[in-house]
């Protein structure tokens, strides 16, 4: 079978009598309603809860996923990281955001052939332009913040909000036409949760749905933290639930979780918010809220016994870098240094941002590799450097470029000095690093262990296999 947008006599090309030629308007939307067709149309037997934003997607998800397990439900999760179904767990690609709209259905499937009631689905830009969570049956909508991201794919901010915004917009469909076989789903109003303080807030809130629901720390919301105290060890705060809502009853319930920083504290908000929006009830959360770890590749503790904090995190935009340096500023009383890249073949713009934000609000700074794939890292570095200057960075005093990510981790650790912090921010979790069209073999927690090492026993950075790497170091 071969689907296509354009007439069959457009191709100029024979097509044999077996095989069935399908002009739809578009492939992307047919794809995904033949894929859950495939399926039997598997989210339609699971309560779905869909979350995206530019920043936080991957730390809601898994706190959500931690929360409905303590309240006792059999819950699936697909993320940038990785697919849980029951107690199985299984790694995505690498550099994978939202999977293709087949292998999302097929999850979906299993999930629901696992005995599952309920699913999580990281639901990206990407993935929301181009259909990959298309023909699912949303029963809530996420979102964390919308702020400057992948206008190299959408083209401008305008068009990548519109994506966003799909995801909200599946609220309001016709109802579908089927007889759902998991019958607490029978019981949810379908329900958009918005963050009260992002400025996606007023543009979000008049698309109509069922139920809007919010959360937010700088105005009254249905969903609230206040008395926040901020640690390396975590973060501890009053949760109030049903303030707004016009409940009978107002919840407040303390809560003291290893995840620091105040964009945790909005993310743990959202994932109450959902939670209560899928009737789980404030002890289930609040255990959900202080059981959950630390999350892969996200403000991660490297700890090897040094006299500084070393923390990894995916921070790859300016908002998430911004949040993690604030973050690292109320956890010690020294300096913060920075290391991060900007990735070639998108954003160019982040380039500049990025380098910004670390000029104003850290410290020192060190610029490095972060998949320059075929672009010139030497050209990404000095867009970066020129970032710096503007906010009055001065290149080998509060600056540096070094090319070689584990020479750039090694140089930053050998400037830390007991009370400083460390920050190895924009891979996480990802497992390579790419340079040209050759994906290396990378994880920047192995590679903070090796240098940490290294440091601490006086000798020189190790060959990580980058190509980066020189030999003198």
């Amino acid at each position: 079978m071969i689907l296509a947008q354009r007439p069959e006599d457009d191709l100029n090309m024979d097509i044999v009598d077996e095989v069935v030629y399908i002009q739809v308007p578009d492939t992307a939307v047919a794809v995904a309603w033949l894929a859950a067709a495939w399926e039997g149309f598997p989210s339609h037997d699971l309560i779905v809860t869909g979350i995206t934003g530019t920043d936080g997607k991957t730390s809601t998800a898994s706190i959500l996923f931690s929360v409905m397990r303590a309240a006792g439900f059999k819950v699936g999760l697909l993320s940038t990281i990785k697919a849980v179904i029951g107690e199985t767990e299984e790694p995505l690609a690498l550099h994978v955001t939202t999977p293709e709209a087949p292998v999302v259905q097929r999850h979906l499937r299993r999930m629901v052939d696992a005995g599952l009631t309920h699913c999580i689905v990281e639901s990206t830009s990407h993935g929301l332009a181009q259909e990959r969570v298309g023909a699912i049956d949303f029963d809530l909508a996420l979102v964390t913040n919308i702020t400057h991201e992948h206008l190299d794919y959408h083209g401008s901010y305008e068009q990548y909000f519109a994506a966003k915004a799909r995801l909200f917009e599946c609220l309001s469909l016709e109802p579908w036409q089927l007889t759902s076989n998991n019958p607490l789903k029978k019981n949810i109003v379908k329900t958009a949760v918005l963050n009260i303080d992002d400025a996606s807030y007023q543009q979000l809130a008049s698309i109509e749905v069922p139920r809007r629901m919010t959360y937010g720390l700088q105005q009254a919301a249905d969903i609230m933290a206040s008395n926040i105290k901020y640690s390396a060890q975590g973060t501890e705060f009053l949760l109030t639930a049903g303030a707004e809502l016009g409940s009978p009853t107002v919840d407040i319930v303390n809560i003291s979780s290893p995840l620091a920083g105040e964009f945790n504290v909005y993310n743990m908000l959202a994932a109450a918010a959902a939670a209560l929006a899928t009737n789980v009830n404030i002890e289930a959360i609040q255990e959900g809220l202080q059981t959950i770890q630390s999350v892969s590749g996200r403000m991660e503790p490297i700890d090897l016994g040094q006299p500084f904090p070393v923390i990894v995190d995916f921070a790859h935009t300016p908002n998430a870098l911004k949040n993690a340096i604030e973050a690292a500023r109320g956890m010690v009383r020294g300096r913060i240094i920075t290391v991060f890249g900007s990735a070639g073949k998108r954003d160019v713009e982040k380039r500049r941002l990025m380098a910004e934000v670390s000029a104003r609000l850290a410290d020192l700074t060190v610029l490095t590799a972060e998949d320059p794939r075929t672009e010139s890292l030497e050209e990404i570095l000095a867009a970066m450097a020129e970032g710096c200057r503007r906010w009055g960075g001065v290149e080998g005093q509060t600056f540096w470029r070094e090319p070689d990510r584990g020479g750039a981790i090694y140089f930053a650790l050998t400037m830390a000095k007991q009370n400083d912090i460390v920050l190895i921010c924009g891979k996480g979790h990802e497992q390579s690093m790419c340079f040209g069209t050759t994906e290396f073999p990378w994880d920047d927690r192995q590679a903070t262990r090796t240098a940490l090492l290294a440091v601490m026993n006086r000798e020189p950075m190790s060959d990580l296999g980058l190509p980066t790497f020189q030999s003198h170091r």
